[in-house]
């Protein structure tokens, strides 16, 4: 710390202002000086100063306005004060206003010495806190978004370029590909991240609901409205508000969007006065969301204010070669909850699952591991525990190969079923009319078998 740290020195006496100059230069610290409290602001100003020693009782400003012009200029700046024994009184005033210390003249070499020190001390341990809170960050970040893949790559700086901005942010990407896990990693990293983080699928709420979630209401303004009720712009306060699904919208619900993106002010619904809101939209959305605009059926001024920065997630299937990291975090993952020991993973099961395209992305991935995990058996994930439409045992035409063992036909034709559904939803881009049509069925009994199988949790475009 020694090394590194910078003492600025303030103090009209020329002589004291030489004297301490000498000393902490000789204790290694670099220093710089000033006479009066304008000179000190100015080096506050273009210099990284980690320490100020002044003198309280100066012609014109005191040490107690340059303690309060520094706390503005360079907060994490520690100021200790010099003062007669006769003015402690003004010492203390300084401790209160945030001073680190006061030393009294007359006072000795070893006393001034040990303050320093010990306030570098402290200053070093801030730092090494924030430091290890960065990281923490960090690592929370690579824990959840894994890929060594050139395409991810792309993703993670694409993050760590748009975090601190105040530019909205919209993630497309399909279903099960990681979206809300990256609006929280760039939340994370975000001057907002020791603020709220709110979630909001927009397409898993009915309409008539879904104004009252982001806006709010006041007591009475509906049915059911038996108190008022805080909606989620409020209650993100000056975090992030993270829009999944955002295409979901209907056209009246997008018109009062872009009135509080533009206004940055919201109405309870049934209320009659304004809010200020102070929050940064990140939204995601699995449909093509130019061809929304195109047809009409998504307004393109909102559409410009929401993809103001975009980052498009590839799909698992164009990252294959981040598979094997995927798969052994999934592995210790479900292990650990699970309560069990995993020693192996068989090379066939490696094998299959690389060559396994992947309808539901980076989601599907895990049930399929989680899976395996549950039907290990003695700490050995084999091909037996994967699930019928990764073993290919049920191809898309013909007749389904039955192992020696037998088959469990319910689990196969659930397993068949939700890979046809996935495929389904991907050729028609989301579009789950489009994709209920490919399969020749209504869709309301498409939407029954997506909540069936526990796949409708992704708010997907209904046409």
């Amino acid at each position: 710390m020694r090394e590194k740290a910078r003492i600025l020195v303030v103090d009209d006496e020329r002589s004291m202002r030489e004297f301490l100059e000498i000393f902490f230069r000789r204790e290694g610290y670099g220093v710089s000086t000033a006479s009066d409290v304008d000179g000190a602001l100015v080096s506050l100003e273009n210099d990284e100063i980690d320490l100020v020693i002044t003198d309280m009782q100066m012609p014109g400003k005191t040490g107690l306005d340059l303690l309060n012009s520094a706390r503005e200029i360079s907060p994490e700046t520690l100021v200790i004060v010099i003062t007669a024994f006769a003015s402690t009184d003004s010492a203390i005033a300084a401790m209160k206003e945030g001073a680190y210390d006061y030393i009294t003249k007359p006072f000795k070499v070893d006393e001034i010495r040990l303050v320093v020190e010990k306030a570098l001390e402290k200053k070093l341990l801030a730092n090494e806190n924030r430091r290890l809170r960065t990281e923490l960050r960090s690592q929370v970040k690579n824990r959840n978004i894994i890929g060594n893949s050139e395409l991810m790559q792309r993703v993670f700086e694409l993050v760590r370029q748009v975090a601190d901005t105040k530019s909205n942010v919209l993630i497309s990407g399909e279903s099960g590909t990681g979206k809300e896990l990256v609006a929280r990693a760039i939340h994370d990293q975000s001057e907002r991240h020791a603020r709220a983080f709110v979630a909001l699928n927009c397409g898993a709420i009915p309409e008539n609901l879904l104004e009252s979630e982001l806006f709010g209401h006041v007591k009475g303004s509906f049915t059911g409205a038996i108190q008022n009720k805080e909606g989620l712009f409020e209650a993100a306060g000056s975090g992030t508000l993270f829009l999944d699904e955002v295409g979901e919208l209907s056209p009246a619900l997008q018109v009062k969007l872009l009135r509080a993106i533009q206004e940055k002010t919201i109405r309870r619904v049934g209320g009659t006065s304004d809010r200020q809101v102070d929050v940064r939209i990140v939204s995601a959305t699995n449909r093509r969301v130019e061809e929304e605009v195109a047809a009409g059926r998504f307004r393109e001024d909102l559409y410009y204010r929401l993809n103001v920065i975009q980052i498009p997630l590839p799909p698992l299937r164009d990252r294959n070669e981040d598979i094997p990291l995927l798969l052994r975090h999934f592995v210790e993952k479900f292990a650990e909850e699970l309560g069990m020991q995993i020693d192996s993973v068989s090379d066939d099961v490696k094998q299959k699952l690389m060559e396994y395209t992947y309808p539901g992305n980076v989601r599907e991935l895990e049930n399929i591991v989680e899976r395996a995990v549950a039907l290990s058996r003695d700490g050995k994930i084999e091909l037996d525990a994967l699930p019928p439409t990764v073993l290919d045992m049920v191809p898309v035409s013909g007749v389904p190969r039955i192992p020696p063992e037998g088959v469990k036909l319910e689990a196969l034709l659930g397993d068949y079923e939700r890979c046809l559904l996935g495929e389904a939803l991907r050729s028609a881009g989301g579009v789950k009319k489009q994709a209920a049509k490919l399969l020749g069925i209504s869709f309301r009994s498409f939407r029954y078998r997506l909540e069936k199988l526990g796949l409708d949790d992704s708010g997907g475009p209904s046409e």
